[in-house]
């Protein structure tokens, strides 16, 4: 079954300041290596790093990659959907 992408982030209802987790969800179309080298060109995570965050969202669906406030997080959050991957900002 694929999950759909999240909705957008209405942030008119998010304090600025406050913090939170950019999200990212297991698929069933991104292969492993397309995950990890998102997330070190997107997030500038080491190799290890990416690695370590594609399993955990591989065995338990989901994985926080990134935090900071959400404004912080909002560009990371666009290009991983212009990446077609599934992500939200909680």
């Amino acid at each position: 079954m694929v999950k759909e992408k999240e909705s957008p982030l209405d942030f008119s209802d998010v304090m600025h300041d406050e913090p939170m987790d950019l999200i990212l969800f297991n698929d069933e179309f991104n292969t492993f290596d397309f995950v990890i080298q998102t997330l070190i060109e997107v997030c500038g995570h080491s190799l290890e790093q990416a690695e370590t965050c594609t399993w955990i969202v591989h065995y338990k669906g989901k994985c926080a990659v990134k935090s900071g406030p959400a404004y912080e997080l909002k560009p990371y959050y666009d290009e991983f959907r212009n990446r077609n991957l599934t992500a939200s900002i909680q």
